[in-house]
C-alpha cells in the first residue's frame, strides 16, 4: 500500500480555503481540458426511418404544426440526452408537415437546413420567396431570416432539420421571433435566387442576400445526382469516400452556411472503403440505396448496415469507413466550417 503524499493533506486544505473564492487546482483537471486527443462523450447512433416513421404520424395526430410551431422529432445523441443535441455542436431533427398544414412564420439566429426525405409538393418560404420541396433536396433557411412551410400536396412531407443550436446556445447569443402573419406574403417567384446566383453568374451589382450565407437557398437534388454520376462515370473513384463533393456558397466558395458544411456522395457498387477520422462529427442521411458503417474508438466497435432514409451520426475523431455492395447516395453536414475559421480542424485518412 502506498504511503500518502506528504503534502496531500495540505493541498487539500488550501482547496477547501480558496473554494469561497470561487477558485479551482487547474493540475488536478488539466489533462481532462487538454487531452492528448480528442475526448467526445458522444456515441456512434443510427436512427431506422422504419423505426422512427410510426412516431413521426403518431405525431401528427397527437399536434397540429401550428400548435407546435415546428412539429419535429429529435434525433438526441444517447450519450446526450436531455441536451436536444446529435453532437457538442450540432442538432437534427425529422419534421412531418401534413396536407393543408403551415407552420407558422418566425426567424431566428440560428442557422438551419432543411434535407427533404419523403414526400413532395410542401413548400418552404424564405424573405418573400418559396421553393418547392423533393426528396434530396437541401434547403437553408439562414440566420435571422423570415421562414415559413406549408404543404399544398396530397401526402405527408417529412425532412432532415439540421441547426446548429448548440453552438449558439454555447455563445449565449440566441434570439427569436414570431411573425405577426401565419404566412408571410410572397414578393418573389419561385426559382429567382436561383436564377440569380446558380449558373455560376451573379448579378452585376448586388449584396449578399443572406450575409454570410448563400443567396441560394434551394439546392435541387436532380443536379447533385447528376454531378455525382457523371464523376462516378468519368472520374477516379477515392478510396476513402467515393464520390464525395460539398455543396458551395457561389459567392464564396465556402460553405453554404457559416456555422454548418453540407455534403452529397455517392458510393459505387462493391464499395470498400478505406478508414478515416475527422474532428468534426457527421450526421448523415441516406438518400438511395444500402450499405454499411463501421465505426471504431478506443477498442469498442460499432457496425451497423443502413437503407433508404436513415439517419446516422459519426461523432468527432472516431475511426470510420463505408462499405456497399449495391452502391448509395449519402446527404451529411457538419460544423466543419467553424473549426477551418479557428484552425482547429483535423481529419486523417488511413490505409
Amino acid at each position: 500500500m502506498n504511503a500518502p503524499h506528504p503534502m496531500a493533506a495540505a493541498r487539500q486544505q488550501l482547496y477547501a480555503d480558496m473554494a469561497p473564492l470561487n477558485l479551482t487546482p487547474l493540475w488536478e483537471v488539466l489533462h481532462a481540458l487538454v487531452p492528448r486527443q480528442p475526448d467526445t462523450p458522444c456515441v456512434p447512433a443510427l436512427w431506422k426511418y422504419e423505426d422512427v416513421r410510426p412516431f413521426l404520424m403518431r405525431a401528427g395526430q397527437a399536434i397540429t404544426a401550428e400548435e407546435a410551431v415546428r412539429r419535429v422529432l429529435i434525433l438526441e445523441n444517447p450519450a446526450l440526452r436531455g441536451q436536444s443535441a446529435v453532437t457538442q455542436s450540432l442538432y437534427a431533427g425529422l419534421q412531418l408537415i401534413l396536407p393543408g398544414e403551415v407552420a407558422p412564420s418566425h426567424r431566428h439566429t440560428q442557422s438551419a437546413l432543411r434535407f427533404i426525405v419523403e414526400g413532395s409538393g410542401a413548400y418552404t418560404a424564405v424573405d418573400g420567396e418559396r421553393t418547392t420541396m423533393r426528396p434530396g433536396d437541401f434547403i437553408i433557411t439562414p440566420s435571422w431570416t423570415w421562414h415559413d412551410h406549408g404543404n399544398d400536396a396530397d401526402e405527408p412531407v417529412v425532412w432532415l432539420d439540421g441547426l446548429d443550436i448548440p453552438m449558439i446556445r454555447f455563445f449565449d447569443a440566441g434570439f427569436a421571433q414570431n411573425d405577426e402573419s401565419k404566412s408571410q406574403a410572397v414578393s418573389r417567384a419561385e426559382g429567382t435566387s436561383f436564377a440569380r446566383y446558380g449558373h455560376n453568374m451573379a448579378p452585376v451589382r448586388h449584396d449578399a442576400p443572406f450575409g454570410k450565407t448563400s443567396p441560394i437557398f434551394s439546392y435541387p437534388y436532380e443536379r447533385s445526382r447528376e454531378a455525382l454520376d457523371r464523376l462516378e462515370r468519368d472520374a477516379p473513384i477515392d478510396d476513402w469516400d467515393g464520390v464525395k463533393l460539398r455543396y458551395l456558397n457561389p459567392l464564396t466558395g465556402g460553405s453554404p452556411m457559416p456555422t454548418m458544411a453540407t455534403f452529397m456522395q455517392k458510393l459505387p457498387a462493391g464499395f470498400a472503403g478505406k478508414p478515416w477520422r475527422q474532428t468534426d462529427g457527421a450526421v448523415y442521411s441516406v438518400v438511395e440505396g444500402h450499405g454499411e458503417m463501421l465505426v471504431e474508438r478506443g477498442g469498442m466497435q460499432w457496425r451497423q448496415p443502413f437503407g433508404p432514409r436513415d439517419h446516422f451520426v459519426v461523432p468527432s475523431w472516431h475511426t470510420a469507413r463505408f462499405v456497399s455492395g449495391p452502391g448509395c447516395v449519402l446527404f451529411s453536414f457538419s460544423d466543419r466550417p467553424v473549426q477551418q475559421a479557428l484552425g482547429i480542424h483535423q481529419e486523417e485518412r488511413l490505409s
